[in-house]
C-alpha cells in the first residue's frame, strides 16, 4: 500500500516545513509501507504554483531530510516525485481559484514547453525549449536527484505524466516540434529518455527508480495506451523498476470514463506486455478490489490519493476488513478494539 504523490501547495520559496511533517508523517504511523512524496520541483520554474515543494538548492535539503528521517523510523519507505511543470506552471494554488499567472505578477512567471501551445486557449504560450532551455531542464533533473540521495529516499520517481513537461513532449497533442525532440514517436519520448538515462546514471542501480507516465491522453490522435507500452520497453532497458500507471492531464475538454479502478486494465497491459512491475492508482477504495489487483497480477504496487488524504490510517482498516490482525503503532495500541 502506497501513498501516491499529491500536491500540497503549503510551501514558501519550494522549503517543506512541519504541515509535510505531520501529513505524511500520519501516514507513515498509520502503516502505508511506501509514501511517495508530492511532486517536487527540479526549478523555480517548474513548479504549478509559487506555493509547490522544491528541491532546486541545497537549503531544501535539512528539513526534507527529517521528513525522510521521521516516516522511516514508523517503517515507511520514502519515494521523491522530482518533477517540472511546464506550460502548466505559474498557476494559483487550487485554494485560491486556479489559473495561470502572467509573468508580471508577483507570483508568476514565463512557462516553458514542447510547442508555444498553451494549456488553454486562454493562457499566455509558453516558450518552445531551445537547445539551452533543454539542457538546463536535464541539468536540473541531475542536481535534483543528487540532493534526493544525499537526503536518502528509497526510490525516485520521474514525473512525466498529467500533462507536464515531459509528458508535453512525448504527446501529440502538445508537441509539434520539427527538431530531434519532435515529430516521430522515437523523437517525442527522447527528452524522457536522456532524462531518465541521467537520472539513473546519478542515482544508481542500488535503489529503485519509477516513472509516472499517463498511459492514454484520452483523445484520438493523443497519446494512447499502445505508446505507452512501447515506451515502457524503452524504459525498462534504461533500468527503470517500475511504471507508475497513471492517465490524461494534457488536454482540456477530455471525457474521462471515470469508474471504480478505471485505469488499472493500463497497469496490467504494461506489466504484462512490456514485462515491467506496474503501480495502479485511480479510485482504488476497497480492501478486497486492492487485493484483487494484486492478485490478477495487473499491478505490483496500489497507491492511493485521495483515500489517503481521507483515512490516515487506511492500511489498519484494510488489514482488519481482509481478516488480518492490524499493526497499530505502540502508542495508539490501546484503540485496538
Amino acid at each position: 500500500m502506497a501513498v501516491s504523490p499529491m500536491c500540497m501547495y503549503s510551501s514558501q520559496d519550494g522549503f517543506a516545513n512541519d504541515f509535510h511533517l505531520a501529513h505524511l508523517g500520519s501516514r507513515a504511523a498509520g502503516g502505508f509501507g511506501f509514501i511517495m512524496q508530492e511532486a517536487t520541483a527540479v526549478s523555480p520554474e517548474g513548479r504549478i504554483t509559487h506555493k509547490d515543494l522544491g528541491i532546486w538548492k541545497d537549503d531544501h535539503i535539512p528539513k526534507l531530510k527529517q521528513l525522510v528521517d521521521y516516516c522511516r523510523s514508523h517503517g515507511s519507505l520514502m519515494g521523491i516525485q522530482l518533477a517540472h511543470a511546464g506550460r502548466k506552471a505559474s498557476n494559483r494554488p487550487p485554494y485560491q481559484g486556479r489559473g495561470q499567472l502572467n509573468p508580471e505578477h508577483p507570483h508568476g512567471w514565463q512557462t516553458f514547453s514542447a510547442s508555444e501551445i498553451p494549456f488553454k486557449d486562454s493562457e499566455q504560450p509558453p516558450v518552445a525549449l531551445d537547445e539551452q532551455g533543454i539542457e538546463k531542464v536535464k541539468q536540473d533533473f541531475i542536481a535534483a536527484t543528487k540532493r534526493a540521495k544525499t537526503i536518502g529516499y528509497d526510490v525516485v520517481e520521474i514525473h512525466a505524466a498529467h500533462g507536464y513537461l515531459l509528458h508535453q513532449f512525448y504527446s501529440p497533442e502538445s508537441n509539434k516540434r520539427k527538431d530531434q525532440y519532435g515529430g516521430s514517436f522515437e523523437n517525442r519520448i527522447r527528452l524522457l529518455l536522456e532524462i531518465t538515462r541521467l537520472v539513473k546514471n546519478e542515482w544508481g542501480s542500488e535503489k529503485p527508480l519509477m516513472v509516472r507516465i499517463s498511459a492514454t491522453d484520452w483523445t484520438e490522435n493523443g497519446w494512447s495506451i499502445e505508446d505507452s507500452i512501447k515506451l515502457s520497453k524503452h524504459l525498462k532497458d534504461l533500468g527503470v523498476d517500475l511504471i507508475d500507471t497513471s492517465a490524461g492531464g494534457n488536454m482540456t475538454g477530455v471525457r474521462i470514463p471515470l469508474s471504480p479502478g478505471y485505469q488499472v486494465e493500463f497497469a496490467g497491459r504494461i506489466k504484462k506486455e512490456a514485462e515491467i512491475s506496474t503501480g495502479a492508482v485511480g479510485l482504488i477504495t476497497e480492501a478486497e478490489q486492492a487485493e484483487k489487483i494484486l492478485q490478477q497480477q495487473q499491478a505490483d504496487l496500489i497507491f492511493f490519493g485521495r483515500e489517503a488524504l481521507r483515512h490516515p490510517y487506511l492500511p489498519i482498516k484494510f488489514a482488519k476488513d481482509l481478516n488480518i490482525k492490524p499493526e497499530w503503532i505502540r502508542q495508539y495500541e490501546w484503540a485496538v478494539g
